[in-house]
């Protein structure tokens, strides 16, 4: 038994479930939840981002999991001696590795514009200023971007992790 493999892919998984049933929450509720319930949103989201930690949470997850999954690739390929990564399997782990890297790149996005949100939405005292009015535009335009792409790359990427053991062609 190879526990070093039971480790990494526990820590794939778990970080991997935190890390994209996060990203699908905030994308398809909680976002849009926010952007409907005005001064009461701002309030929760600022709480989500400077006392719950959220964004450093679901960072830290994906980090975890990038590194663990990126572990196992290599592992399981033996480097990149072996015909493993070029078999279904290989193929198939590898093109969810490169989409779970996009959702990890837009996703970085996503985590900066919503820190910036939650700290601005914790500043503003009444009604914004012009100037946090600005900021506050400029991130949620940023996020209307990157938000989509990282999710649904993240969902791409889950699939195709999720039964590239069973491919065949």
């Amino acid at each position: 038994m190879n526990y070093l493999v039971i480790v990494l892919r526990l820590i794939h998984i778990l970080a991997g479930m935190f890390w994209v049933g996060g990203s699908i929450l905030f994308k398809f509720f909680i976002g849009p939840t926010v952007a409907a319930t005005g001064e009461t949103g701002q309030k929760f989201m600022a709480h989500m981002v400077t006392k719950a930690k959220i964004t450093a949470h679901i960072t830290a997850a994906a980090i975890l999991n990038v590194l663990a999954g990126g572990w196992l690739y290599w592992l399981d390929a033996q480097g990149f001696t072996s015909a493993w990564w070029k078999s279904s399997t290989g193929i198939g782990f590898g093109v969810g590795g490169l989409l779970g890297l996009v959702g990890w790149v837009f996703g970085i996005m996503v985590g900066v514009n919503t820190a910036k949100l939650g700290t601005l939405a914790s500043q503003i005292q009444g009604k914004p200023s012009s100037e946090q009015m600005s900021q506050i535009q400029a991130a949620q335009k940023q996020l209307a971007y990157a938000s989509p792409i990282s999710a649904y790359a993240l969902i791409l990427a889950l699939i195709f992790m999720a039964t590239a053991r069973y491919w065949s062609f």
